[in-house]
């Protein structure tokens, strides 16, 4: 790590001021990402001015409706807060998936929207990185592309936005509030940030010195009625391979309106508004759920490595819309990677582990059953449940409050 200067900012003014004066500095907020960076030799700051103590901690409601969220604001109280959870619930969910409780008691709403892609290329200083250092060249293109974007991408740069948070706030309209040494200005978070094109270094439209305040909310009624599901390798905290965060308003079986977003797609926070467009003033149906989701679709450019995410997409779209419609699946699959089936109950393998009151997995040879209910399982019939098998069964239900899908119910889901 460099060394480098520290300033502690008493007010958003002086903070401003001092990151004007120096071209090569940073503004400091929980310090999850930069940190990180700055240990990796990615980032090289000469001076850090800390603005985690500025008064912007608050969640206060909006004189219009809505609600405006501070910078400062810790991203596990944005989760805990009662308002969001009740007229945002997209929003708390995403932000329970997106990082360990640790994680988010350090991390801001603002750094959070500044967080920058976990592309290796980026991340590897022995490597070239348009992203890192302009014109440098994007390995991953011929390399290690897996998990990065198949929307928007260009020549330059194939990286995908890391946060969570940020797509639901990309779905609901939010609004940044900034303020640098031209004075305030407000950011539609959906123009918030930047496509890579030919300038892949740049991830916003912010200018330097320009310091994130606040973010505004607008009220959505049928916000109420969202859901955030993100599809990832492993059920612990993981980087999205495709997250979605939709809110419909459907009434007599027809859609009125929706706010669609994709993560782990795009440069960017990817607003479907292709999808959108093709679903109002239709049949709120799986249909036209699946036409919606091929025409946001239609555009990916997906690389050999990741082109799974296509149908992966439209899949978690899909399920996602029927969920909120309270609508099944015409089809339903028994999970495959774990060896047993399904021997009973009403159940659906599609859905959460934890909604299912009473789940029978029956192991290949084996005489028994084991009922998993809630987060226990219960050994009935003949024969002995060794460890290993109560422990795959009870993972259909474990973390059911912050959890919303395990491994295997993605896979079986969506694979």
């Amino acid at each position: 790590m460099n060394p480098f200067r520290y300033e502690r900012a008493s007010d958003a003014a002086s903070a401003v001021a001092l990151l004007a004066e120096n071209p090569n500095g940073a503004f400091l907020g929980g310090g999850t990402n930069l940190v990180d960076h700055m240990k990796l030799g990615v980032a090289q700051p000469d001076l850090l001015v800390d603005v985690a103590r500025l008064p912007y901690d608050r969640i206060e409601p909006l004189p219009g409706g809505g609600v405006r969220i501070g910078a400062t604001v810790r991203n596990s109280e944005l989760a805990a807060d009662r308002t969001i959870r009740s007229h945002y619930p997209m929003l708390t969910q995403a932000l329970l998936v997106g990082a360990s409780g640790q994680l988010r008691n350090l991390a801001t709403t603002g750094g959070n929207l500044l967080q920058r892609t976990r592309c290796v290329y980026f991340q590897d200083v022995s490597k070239p990185c348009n992203k890192r250092i302009a014109g440098s060249g994007c390995p991953a293109r011929e390399g290690y592309h897996r998990t990065l974007a198949i929307l928007g991408a260009s020549e330059a740069c194939i990286a995908t936005h890391p946060s969570d948070m940020a797509v639901a706030l990309a779905a609901l309209d939010a609004v940044v509030r900034v303020l640098g040494p031209n004075g305030e200005r407000t950011i539609p978070l959906v123009s918030f940030y930047r496509l890579p094109g030919d300038e892949p270094q740049r991830d916003t439209v912010l200018e330097h010195g320009e310091l994130i305040t606040a973010v505004d909310l607008p009220e959505l009624p049928f916000a109420t009625r969202s859901h955030y599901r993100k599809v990832r390798d492993r059920a612990s905290y993981a980087f999205a391979l495709v997250s979605v965060a939709a809110a419909i308003d459907v009434a007599d079986g027809v859609v009125r309106d929706a706010r669609i977003a994709f993560g782990g797609v795009a440069h960017v926070p990817w607003r479907a508004a292709k999808a959108e467009a093709a679903l109002r003033g239709v049949p709120a149906t799986e249909e036209v759920f699946s036409r919606a989701a091929d025409a946001e679709l239609a555009a990916a450019r997906p690389l050999p490595g990741n082109a799974f995410k296509v149908p992966l997409a439209r899949h978690v779209l899909v399920r996602t819309l029927l969920d909120l419609t309270g609508q099944e699946r015409r089809t339903n699959r028994e999970p495959h990677h774990t060896g047993y089936r399904h021997t009973a109950g009403p159940h659906r393998w599609s859905k959460e582990g934890h909604r299912c009151s009473t789940i029978r997995l029956r192991a290949p040879g084996r005489r028994c059953d084991v009922r998993v209910s809630g987060a226990k399982s219960a050994h009935q019939g003949p024969g002995r449940v060794d460890r290993r098998e109560r422990r795959a069964c009870a993972s259909w239900c474990r973390y059911r409050a912050l959890a919303r899908e395990c491994a295997a119910s993605c896979v079986a889901e969506y694979c």
